[in-house]
């Protein structure tokens, strides 16, 4: 408590600890009785000791997700870091700024699908809303409760933690009762290279990339030049452009290396320049929507009636599946797959000749 140097009006400084970090605040009491005013910090340091209490263990939604978009939202990736605002202001919008965590339920979960499946509910922005499948729902809902579970181990700056509890916990995600999964097949996949040079050279060289290596397209539209090396005929995929930050080194064939060569030569940024740079800014590289623009352009020129589900993805269950007699953590490293269980369950299916076979085995054993 001090005097004001102008106007000689008590004042009172103090410091409030806040998730995160510390806050300076400096008030003028508007008199000069100083019994008065520290009868008046008392009280202020009262109301600054139940404030601290209710946060660290009672938080709302906007307090919380304001402390997870400014701490750990930066670390991710620039598409991830849309994503975890878009989706902040879902969950706000639907449930209220102000609404306490703590009292979060199933009933809240499930409004959340049935909103965000129907289209009702969408990130801001959105000029056309439109119903989503359960996947994108799960995405949207796996990040509230990863919000949750780092809410109940970050420290609130008192030596407590932000959150006492997971009032999500438990709870599970929405699934695709029947998913599609539609793999590429090779005669479609000649006829969509074909035409690819009349779409864009980008288009020609990322088809055989996804073709030969198996990896994510928003994995290979990120490659730089320097990810390479042509000697050892290597690729060295990034951890920041991978979806589960899987950092590895994959071999290639040669006509992957071709491809690249080709890349190479319409160039003139080296180094970390980009394979596939933005035809409207070669300082970035080709966006997603506008390699998904080109894949239906492809499919239109080549006249391929376009199938619910096949995209990018398609190449990489083709790669799965062309190479399910290989060992399979040997697949997994070609592939980029961290586990073995993701290819079981989605990338491998199964072939009806196969299945015949081991009918006719087991007909030939019982007959022995």
């Amino acid at each position: 408590m001090f005097e004001d140097h102008k106007t000689g009006m008590l004042q009172v400084e103090f410091y409030e600890t806040l998730p995160g970090g510390s806050k300076r605040t400096r008030l003028t009491l508007g008199h000069r009785n100083r019994e008065r005013a520290k009868r008046q910090a008392d009280r202020i340091a009262t109301d600054l000791v139940d404030r601290s209490h209710n946060l660290s263990t009672d938080p709302s939604l906007e307090e919380l997700f304001d402390i997870y978009l400014r701490e750990v939202t930066p670390t991710k990736s620039a598409a991830k870091q849309k994503h975890d605002r878009g989706c902040a202001q879902m969950f706000k919008r639907l449930f209220g700024r102000q609404r306490k965590v703590r009292t979060l339920s199933h009933r809240e979960w499930d409004h959340f699908i049935r909103e965000r499946r129907s289209g009702r509910l969408a990130p801001a922005g959105k000029e056309k809303p439109a119903p989503v499948g359960a996947r994108q729902v799960a995405y949207d809902l796996a990040w509230l409760r990863a919000v949750l579970n780092w809410a109940t181990v970050a420290g609130d700056g008192e030596g407590g933690v932000l959150l006492d509890r997971n009032p999500l916990s438990g709870l599970k995600l929405p699934r695709e009762p029947s998913p599609r999964r539609p793999i590429m097949t090779e005669e479609r996949f000649r006829a969509m290279l074909a035409v690819a040079p009349a779409v864009d050279w980008r288009l020609e060289a990322a088809l055989i990339l996804a073709y030969e290596t198996g990896h994510r397209i928003n994995s290979i539209r990120q490659l730089r030049f320097s990810d390479i090396d042509l000697d050892t005929l290597t690729i060295r995929w990034r951890a920041a452009h991978d979806k589960l930050g899987h950092e590895h080194v994959t071999p290639i064939t040669t006509q992957a290396a071709d491809a690249l060569r080709q890349a190479r030569r319409r160039q003139p940024r080296l180094g970390e320049g980009w394979i596939l740079p933005s035809p409207r800014d070669q300082a970035k590289p080709c966006c997603r929507h506008l390699v998904r623009r080109w894949w239906l352009r492809a499919e239109e020129r080549a006249k391929l009636e376009h199938v619910r589900g096949m995209g990018w993805h398609s190449l990489r269950r083709m790669f799965a599946t062309e190479l399910k007699d290989e060992p399979l953590k040997d697949l997994c490293a070609l592939g980029g797959w961290k586990s073995h269980q993701t290819v079981l369950a989605c990338y491998r299916d199964p072939e009806e000749a196969r299945m015949r076979q081991a009918l006719e085995n087991r007909r030939r054993l019982r007959a022995v």
